[in-house]
């Protein structure tokens, strides 16, 4: 029987909120918006716009408390677990622009990195290691976990720098480049599935996880890439999180919770979130700027070394060495990362895509119970609208004939 994540360290306490963030005042144009009837409908925003409409500083909402919120209550679910030693030994973490000695956040454990990990299922059962994207956290997947709890062991972390892991200062430890995260990855598998697992890796980790597992094969079971940036027209990273990686700029935008948070997830598909949900996103950054400092640095590292992981991703893909077996679930409302090409790839490697018409880039966030079944489906290997490419097309001509049908009925 594989062994249940330890606990590792101290108690850690999430922060409750108090206060609210100030806002700044802005008169706009009312804007026409696509909604579904929902209960509760005040509970919940869409943007379904313009990706120009809106702006981290001109958000109005939020609700905050001193009682218990959906942050505490997720943070009570996980565990902190020690994964990948603290390179070098250069003191206390500094504010970068006045030299100030940081806080306890942005501070580097003492030899190890903690990772924030939520387990659901039976550890004896199969192992399924749920991967967030950029920016996320490991609660994006909060609705695709007890969907897989009945068959597997599925186990969900906070990426470092994100949510409630470690958040060390760039360059006291950790510098959140991308192979460092690849090597990262390495100690925390390890760590909490020794032996087989199937991966799930969404957005733009999706070329981490792929040279991991390029060197691991005879760990894997299967791999899920969800929206993974894959074609030439993917190798950029988009306005949204470029703009934090700019320079002075990008270290006020990253300290900014709403932009950080807020305008990221509804900037890259047709988001539907409650308020409580929206504030678990947002804790990071409003309870330390160690958060806003990881976000400039990863997206510095992205902005460098994005392209060549990409171009190495589509080469492992390729490669005849690649047994893994691998399917592509795609939220077809990305905002980020066009549809275009992704078909040509894939298909053109024989590898599964899975279409997800309602589901924006994170799609665990938007359709997370849909993902979780289709996820189980992949790994029982039991077709769950699984299309290869002929049969994308075959779906699509028989769709375009009941349209045209329907439209002949008086």
């Amino acid at each position: 029987m594989a062994p249940q994540l330890a606990a590792a360290g101290p108690t850690l306490y999430a922060p409750r909120f108090g206060t609210a963030l100030p806002c700044r005042a802005r008169t706009r144009k009312p804007v026409s918006r696509r909604r579904a009837a929902l209960p509760k409908d005040e509970d919940y925003y869409l943007i379904d716009a313009d990706e120009s409409i809106g702006d981290g500083f001109s958000f109005s909402g939020g609700k905050y408390g001193d009682g218990p919120s959906k942050s505490d209550e997720w943070f009570a679910q996980g565990k902190m677990v020690n994964a990948y030693p603290v390179y070098g030994d250069k003191g206390k973490a500094k504010d970068p622009f006045f030299g100030l000695t940081m806080g306890s956040g942005s501070q580097s454990s003492y030899d190890i990195f903690r990772w924030f990990c939520v387990e659901a299922g039976s550890s004896s059962s199969p192992k399924v290691l749920l991967i967030h994207g950029l920016p996320s956290q490991a609660y994006s997947y909060r609705n695709v976990m007890p969907v897989l709890a009945d068959k597997y062991h599925a186990i969900a972390f906070d990426w470092l720098g994100f949510g409630f892991s470690d958040k060390p200062q760039p360059k006291y430890g950790f510098d959140y480049t991308l192979d460092e995260y690849t090597s990262s990855l390495e100690f925390l598998v390890n760590a909490v599935a020794p032996d087989k697992l199937s991966i799930v890796v969404q957005g733009y980790f999706a070329p981490v996880a792929v040279k991991y597992a390029s060197e691991h094969q005879d760990k894997l079971n299967h791999l899920v890439l969800v929206n993974p940036p894959i074609t030439d027209k993917h190798l950029n990273l988009p306005s949204t999180l470029a703009s934090f990686s700019n320079f002075l700029l990008g270290e006020i935008f990253s300290q900014d919770p709403l932009r950080a948070s807020d305008k990221v997830l509804t900037s890259c598909g047709p988001y539907m979130m409650k308020e409580e949900d929206a504030m678990v996103y947002r804790r990071p950054y409003l309870v330390s700027g160690s958060s806003g400092f990881a976000l400039n640095a990863i997206s510095k590292a992205m902005k460098k070394d994005l392209k060549a992981y990409i171009e190495s991703m589509r080469s492992i893909l390729r490669s005849s060495s690649w047994k893994t077996k691998t399917t592509v679930c795609w939220g077809m409302r990305d905002r980020w990362l066009s549809y275009d090409g992704v078909e040509e790839f894939f298909g053109g490697l024989n590898q599964k895509i899975v279409e997800l018409p309602m589901a924006g880039h994170h799609v665990q966030e938007d359709r997370g119970e849909e993902l979780g079944n289709i996820i189980k489906s992949i790994l029982r290997l039991v077709p769950y609208c699984i299309l290869g490419l002929d049969c994308i097309m075959k779906e699509r001509q028989r769709q375009e004939s009941d349209r045209k049908q329907n439209s002949c009925v008086i």
